[in-house]
């Protein structure tokens, strides 16, 4: 691994675990001579495959999307690891735990609407999202779902099927943005991480996940920023209560 990080990024001079994990990975910070790194490492079969899919969505999105820069993806028998930039921030969970003026906590959620409004208005890439997203996600969970490997079971993901709301106009998604997967920098929300979801699908799932934790002032500054479509009820409880326990 270090012969790998140093091939890809330069002599190794620091490397620790951040403070902040996540719960699929192993995560670290990789100081070298040419500059600042994170270090991802997955082991579980499951976490393994989204570690891939999340190197693929980096070099897919480079220059396009507010990611980190991709340096290098490799796997071993028995972990993977996926080396990127290094962004000097804090996920937006971790700044809204460190913010106790009221109107600057309002402001962080409503950068956030602002920064994930303009993510769902750009354009669509090529060779992402092939097919009906949700139908694509049912097929890939359902064998999770069935090992008992997620906190949906399987009559969730019936019902699922059978209540699907009403098709609306495909965007880019994230796949999971809740405020853990985006990054604050220079107080504002400016940078996604987590991306092994990112895709053409349902902007609905975005927003759902985005707004699950916010109530009265927090979600109403959140749709000050994001502007575009505001969900309803049923279509917050389908995605969140009900598509997110899949995963």
């Amino acid at each position: 691994m270090i012969e790998k990080i140093e091939r890809l990024a330069g002599r190794i001079r620091q490397h620790k675990l951040l403070e902040e994990q996540g719960c699929t990975s192993e995560v670290s910070r990789v100081e070298t001579k040419e500059g600042t790194f994170i270090l991802k490492k997955a082991s579980h079969p499951r976490y393994r495959d989204w570690l891939k899919k999340e190197a693929q969505a980096l070099q897919r999105v480079q220059g396009t999307v507010a990611v980190p820069g991709f340096m290098g993806f490799w796997e071993s028998a028995r972990d993977s690891y996926l080396l990127m930039e290094y962004i000097e921030g804090l996920s937006l969970t971790s700044a809204l735990k460190g913010v106790d003026d009221g109107e600057e906590r309002l402001a962080l959620i409503r950068s956030f609407g602002d920064f994930l409004h303009r993510f769902h208005e750009g354009e669509l890439l090529e060779g992402l999202g092939e097919g009906n997203w949700l139908e694509r996600v049912w097929a890939e969970a359902e064998p999770y779902v069935r090992a008992g490997e997620t906190d949906g079971d399987i009559e969730l993901l019936e019902q699922l099927k059978a209540e699907r709301p009403a098709s609306v106009k495909p965007t880019m998604i994230h796949g999971d943005c809740n405020p853990d997967n985006v990054l604050v920098v220079d107080g504002e929300v400016r940078c996604f991480i987590d991306v092994s979801g990112m895709t053409v699908g349902d902007p609905r799932y975005d927003e759902s996940l985005a707004i699950g934790k916010f109530t009265g002032k927090e979600k109403d500054a959140f749709y000050e920023g994001y502007k575009r479509y505001r969900v309803s009820d049923e279509e917050f409880a389908y995605f969140y209560h009900g598509m997110y326990e899949l995963f």
